[in-house]
């Protein structure tokens, strides 16, 4: 049997009040949803063929920009920057962005971003955690987390009036409390590089979860 193909993918993680009371914006999956139901996540999911031609107002820091190059052969750093975004922007209504005019028709699934008036901005995010979901699941991705500040969204990061309905009970998760969640075992494992993080206590490089194969490897970019 040919085990499922994996999509590469991206997420966004925002967190606000860093200094003081670290919390996370998160959403629950439908009961429906063919990949982790109900389950708590960040918003995030495939990249589109689109997100490679879409024009970005700062580019990626100039570290994250090689970590994502030198990690893998798939989509281009710009791309997965851009697909983090719009799945921000479809899942959440919030906007990662400058304001600024297109240089020509946005891509179909960029239209509504557009229409806000914007371009996605790369410059806050920075590339933290690398996953491939295991063999045996009926969807698999090999996903790159971002992490940014919520500070650096356009508009109120409480009004997510233009999501979609991918992501039900949209809030920020204390950081603290996250873990009382039903998160997917992943959401974990990443919830714990944050925390690293922000207190500066994680080690140098990116961690890899790596299930390519029948073989699982944890690896640093």
């Amino acid at each position: 049997m040919t085990d499922t193909p994996i999509r590469d993918a991206a997420t966004l993680i925002l967190v606000r009040d860093a200094r003081d009371r670290p919390a996370v914006l998160m959403g629950q999956r439908g009961a429906g949803a063919a990949f982790m139901p109900m389950k708590f996540v960040f918003p995030g999911g495939a990249v589109d063929p689109g997100d490679a031609a879409v024009p970005l107002a700062l580019p990626l820091p100039p570290d994250c920009h090689a970590r994502l190059a030198a990690a893998s052969a798939g989509p281009a750093p710009e791309a997965l920057a851009a697909a983090a975004i719009r799945e921000l922007w479809e899942e959440a209504g919030l906007v990662l962005g400058q304001r600024g005019a297109w240089p020509g028709t946005p891509p179909p699934d960029w239209e509504d971003f557009a229409a806000t008036g914007h371009l996605p901005s790369a410059s806050a995010l920075s590339f933290i955690f690398r996953a491939i979901t295991p063999p045996g699941r009926p969807r698999r991705f090999d996903a790159r987390f971002f992490l940014a500040d919520a500070g650096q969204i356009s508009g109120d990061p409480d009004d997510f009036s233009a999501a979609s309905d991918e992501l039900a009970h949209l809030q920020w998760v204390p950081l603290e409390e996250a873990q009382s969640f039903d998160l997917p075992f992943i959401t974990e494992v990443v919830l714990a590089e944050v925390a690293a993080r922000l207190r500066g206590t994680a080690a140098e490089g990116v961690p890899f979860f790596k299930n390519d194969s029948a073989r699982s490897e944890f690896l640093r970019l």
